[in-house]
């Protein structure tokens, strides 16, 4: 067995202790989030609330399973989430697949104009002017279309498909596959590692939506739930069912705890899927970074 040096021995504490650190930091703020959706408003309002739940409750939580508002916006997020993944990975691997092959003439002007966008990003103003005259303000097509192709995920499913031996592609071809064919048999099977690395970065960009409905979406039955929430931190924006009398006091005495309870509600699915996907995620991150 390898012996560790006295040094080496040095690092690895302070490197183990340095990211038990880190971890806690980030950690710990969402436990205290989660801690003070848990309590009652009387402890949340006086500070008691720490890292445990105090005088336990579930009646932030009811509040919000009862409000049909963040339901209405938890909706729209999973489906411009879901929708709006789809439409990414296509349109993104519809482009970079072609300018990875070398039978394709026009491929180095190509990458060079997408490789502008990513120097020069487009003015908010002109943006906007754009979006209103295709119609698109006030419709989720606003949050779908306009960021279908990142520059950055291109460049990398670009170098995942370049990864591809032409051997491959040739013996798809004598075998008398069409490119569509090649691409749904052949390529996309190749490309799971890719396709779930860049789908987590896609779909948490969706999930996350906020500034883009800030600035195109005007209707409240079209908010994702990043702007609903943000409308219940800043404008104190909770409405009473009238039937449901039992809140009446609560929206009072402790709004602090609904907006901790919606803010859980909107971290934790991401939070859940991660790890199913983590594998993959790790592979495609590997991308590049070893040349045969």
């Amino acid at each position: 067995m390898r012996r560790i040096s006295a040094g080496q021995q040095t690092f690895n504490v302070f490197n183990i202790t340095f990211l038990t650190i880190l971890a806690l930091l980030m950690f710990l703020p969402f436990l205290n989030v989660f801690a003070q959706s848990l309590s009652d408003s009387e402890a949340v309002v006086t500070g008691k609330v720490f890292f445990l739940p105090v005088d336990f409750t579930w009646i932030n939580y009811q509040y919000v399973f009862s409000d049909a508002s963040i339901w209405r916006s938890f909706a729209v997020t999973v489906y411009i989430t879901v929708v709006g993944t789809i439409i990414n990975l296509i349109a993104t691997a519809s482009l970079a697949y072609p300018v990875s092959r070398q039978e394709y003439m026009g491929r180095k002007f190509v990458v060079f104009f997408v490789l502008i966008t990513m120097v020069f990003s487009v003015p908010l103003i002109p943006n906007f002017i754009l979006m209103k005259s295709l119609n698109l303000t006030n419709s989720l097509w606003a949050l779908l279309i306009p960021g279908a192709i990142s520059a950055f995920n291109f460049f990398v499913m670009r170098a995942f498909f370049m990864q591809i031996p032409p051997e491959i592609i040739d013996s798809g071809r004598i075998d008398g596959c069409t490119e569509l064919r090649m691409i749904w048999n052949i390529v996309l099977p190749l490309s799971k590692p890719v396709m779930a690395s860049l789908g987590i970065f896609y779909a948490v960009g969706h999930w996350n939506t906020y500034m883009a409905a800030l600035y195109y979406v005007n209707k409240p039955t079209l908010w994702p739930l990043q702007v609903k929430l943000r409308q219940l931190i800043t404008a104190d924006d909770i409405n009473i069912d009238p039937s449901a009398s039992q809140f009446s006091s609560l929206v009072h005495s402790n709004p602090e705890g609904i907006k901790m309870a919606t803010i859980i509600i909107a971290t934790l699915p991401i939070v859940l899927i991660y790890p199913f996907l983590q594998k993959h995620f790790v592979k495609g991150m590997m991308i590049g970074s070893v040349k045969s």
